[in-house]
């Protein structure tokens, strides 16, 4: 008997380099004995197999067994390893195997993978995150005990999701973090490291009850998508009992009132959109003047302001952020927050004079998520991206920089006209189609978002860098003219 040893429940690597050993080497499914390391107690632990040897040689599967396999082995069936390397063993024999849907081997392996994806579904719907900590120095936190091992699957979701917050999502098996620029994945904990209930549940709680329609309420479907086993990560499940008991009186009530008015969902008079501004005559503040009333994306509707660009009409220098924050969309100026602050100094460390840098956003709206009294900042979709790229462009034309710097994905986006990794186009200048010079960096948020103070130093010492560069390419640009 071949024991197989994986390092973890999701070790597909491990199980994949391991299954294509013992095929090539002929060792039949029921001569494979499959553990996974640190599950069996410590006596009784397997040693390594060691008497397999690498063996020349290849053989072929279909493309979507792989992708089958990827999924069906993060079922907590122990099982599965077995299963797969079953199925593995036949497909070398038959390779339309997995069109035969009623085969025991497919089906089985095809329901886990189905079970998996269904978990993972519920894990997207029902975590809800907790804020631990005020402003800058706040986290969000939610627990969650998924069926499967998934953690590492779903956290993808939440990173796109809720790009601009720092979050953890706590399991029993693993935890997720996001720390603004990549995810980790850490061990389990216990449901007692998960945060008690946070100051915005009361206000979540208000929302749900005055949303939740008695009259359309089918208790069964409701239990089949939510079921009872994530109420206790709700915090609205608290209102569900009171508010299905009450549900037939409500609906009699709601027929008896008298209709209501349709709530109006914009907060000023939607007024015409004035035609594209003429570049080669329209000052700074004809521009400013045209983008206060633009209505080209839906941003305008919430947002107290439109936040343009600030700075010296012939600016060497035009520095690029993503958008507006709470601070700067009351102020209706550009980097007045934390992160101007941010960027102030390290502006200062690099011995550019601020007041000399016109500096603007991709996004000339606040985009954002109510909480309360709280304003959680939501990153801009590529419509509002492209949508609000004219006014950049326009201010590109007036001011005519040498130089610009783009500071995180959204600016990136915008300055380049497609998405690029930030981190793959740091610390060199790339020439414009019309023969500006631009730079690409993170923005200033990102440092105030990181949790570690040794990885936050890090960081802004690179920011710093990055606009000494700047500053070191305007040099070279204005003695080259």
């Amino acid at each position: 008997m071949h024991v197989i040893t994986l390092d973890s429940e999701t070790d597909f690597e491990g199980w994949r380099r391991a299954a294509r050993t013992l095929a090539l080497n002929g060792i039949a499914p029921r001569e494979v004995a499959w553990t996974v390391r640190g599950n069996a107690p410590e006596l009784f632990e397997a040693e390594p197999d060691t008497s397999l040897e690498e063996t020349q040689g290849s053989f072929n599967v279909p493309g979507k067994f792989i992708e089958l396999a990827e999924i069906a082995i993060l079922h907590r069936n122990p099982e599965r390893f077995a299963l797969l390397y079953r199925l593995l063993w036949r497909l070398r024999g038959n390779h339309d195997l997995l069109e035969v849907a009623a085969d025991p081997d497919v089906a089985e392996i095809s329901a886990m993978a189905k079970a998996v994806r269904r978990d993972e579904h519920k894990m997207h719907a029902f975590v809800r995150f907790r804020e631990v900590g005020r402003e800058s120095k706040s986290h969000f936190v939610a627990w969650f005990e998924p069926k499967h091992h998934i953690v590492e699957l779903a956290a993808p979701f939440f990173a796109s999701r809720f790009a601009d917050m720092p979050w953890s999502i706590l399991t029993p098996d693993a935890s997720a973090h996001w720390d603004g620029h990549a995810i980790s994945i850490t061990e389990g904990v216990s449901r007692s490291e998960a945060p008690a209930e946070d100051r915005l549940e009361e206000t979540w709680r208000s929302y749900y009850a005055s949303i939740f329609n008695p009259a359309r309420l089918k208790v069964k479907a409701m239990q089949s998508e939510m079921p009872k086993k994530y109420w206790g990560n709700l915090p609205e499940a608290s209102l569900i009992g009171s508010l299905i008991a009450n549900a037939e009186r409500d609906t009699r009530t709601m027929i008896e009132s008298k209709a209501k008015e349709p709530h109006k969902a914009q907060k000023r008079e939607d007024t015409p959109m004035p035609g594209k501004p003429d570049t080669s005559t329209d000052s700074l503040a004809a521009l400013r003047a045209k983008a206060a009333s633009c209505r080209d994306c839906p941003l305008w509707k919430d947002a107290t302001q439109t936040v343009f660009g600030e700075g010296p009409a012939r600016a060497g220098l035009m520095l690029v952020g993503e958008q507006p924050g709470d601070k700067e969309d009351l102020a209706g100026k550009p980097f007045v927050g934390p992160a101007g602050a941010m960027l102030d100094r390290a502006l200062a460390e690099a011995g550019i004079d601020r007041e000399k840098v016109y500096i603007t956003n991709a996004v000339k709206h606040f985009k954002f998520l109510p909480r309360g009294r709280i304003r959680l900042h939501q990153k801009p979709s590529t419509p509002e991206i492209m949508a609000c790229r004219q006014w950049y462009e326009q201010e590109l034309a007036t001011v005519r920089p040498r130089l610009v710097v783009a500071m995180g994905a959204t600016a990136v986006q915008c300055v380049f006209g497609k998405v690029m990794p930030v981190s793959r186009n740091r610390g060199r200048g790339v020439t414009l189609d019309d023969g500006t010079v631009a730079l690409v960096t993170v923005h200033p948020s990102y440092l105030l978002r990181l949790p570690d103070e040794a990885a936050k130093t890090r960081e802004y010492a690179r920011f710093v860098d990055d606009l000494r560069l700047a500053a070191k390419l305007l040099k070279s640009s204005a003695q080259a003219a």
